[in-house]
């Protein structure tokens, strides 16, 4: 790709930025619908309340550990092998740490679930979800930007978690910003993987893993439907949380298998 056609793929990728920001402002505050906390099951066993919610969290926490397993291995930190720079290992730190940390968030806010707790469960996924864009970025886009993105891409992830809870605290909820935050990245990290060819193999396997996760949201949404359909034995919210395990350990399975490509 010429200078000039990625010069002109990141002004889109802006532009396309700023239209989504404008359009989400021009939407009413939309405050947290307590129907939120309401799961289908809601079992108790061995005095942990909504058990299949809070332990299906050990997928997460295995594939996060795993994740932090390899970017502390002499493998990973080798940068030629993995990494070609030490800039491209960090926004991955970020992903697996964050991953861990949605583990203990998630069934922390399962085992009681609340407005109060779920600030515990979006603060991780918030930090996991900007420290994967920031690496797309890295790989795909500019180094030199990533080095500069990095942190303000986590911290708006946290700040928008915060404002959010702050503002139901203050009685007037507002979504907004964390939605901004959530549904951008998930746009825009598939846009530049079309337009942005990767200096590593193994792509694909960003592919399968973003595919776990949709499936993952996918028997979120049916929740219920899932729990009824297998009678009462699983939800789809439970799930969720193993097919989230699996997204996660796809990017270890991508890190660990891939190579530069050849120029």
């Amino acid at each position: 790709m010429s200078p000039i056609k990625r010069e002109s793929a990141v002004v889109i990728l802006l532009s396309f930025f700023i239209v989504t920001f404008s359009l989400v402002l021009l939407v009413p505050p939309i405050a947290q619908s307590l129907s939120y906390h309401y799961f289908a099951d809601s079992r108790s066993l061995c005095g942990v309340s909504n058990f299949g919610n809070v332990v299906s969290n050990l997928a997460i926490l295995i594939a996060g550990a795993l994740g932090l397993g390899f970017m502390a291995s002499p493998a990973a930190r080798k940068t030629t092998e993995h990494f070609a720079t030490p800039a491209e290992w960090w926004p991955y730190l970020v992903v697996f740490i964050g991953a861990t940390l949605i583990a203990v968030g998630s069934a922390y806010y399962h085992w009681q679930p609340n407005n109060e707790r779920l600030i515990w469960d979006r603060l991780p996924m918030a930090i996991m979800f900007m420290g994967l864009f920031s690496a797309v970025i890295t790989e795909r886009i500019s180094l030199a930007a990533a080095k500069l993105l990095t942190v303000p891409l986590v911290l708006l992830g946290v700040t928008s978690v915060i404002g959010w809870a702050l503002s139901e605290r203050l009685g007037a909820g507002d979504l907004r910003f964390y939605a901004i935050v959530q549904f951008f990245p998930m746009v825009a990290t598939p846009l530049i993987m079309f337009i942005f060819p990767s200096r590593y193999t193994r792509q694909s396997d960003l592919v399968i893993s973003m595919g776990w996760y949709i499936l993952a949201k996918i028997f979120e949404a049916l929740d219920l439907q899932v729990f009824i359909a297998t009678n009462g034995h699983v939800s789809g919210h439970t799930i969720k949380h193993v097919l989230c395990g699996l997204s996660i350990y796809w990017l270890v399975r991508m890190l660990r298998k891939r190579v530069l490509v050849a120029s």
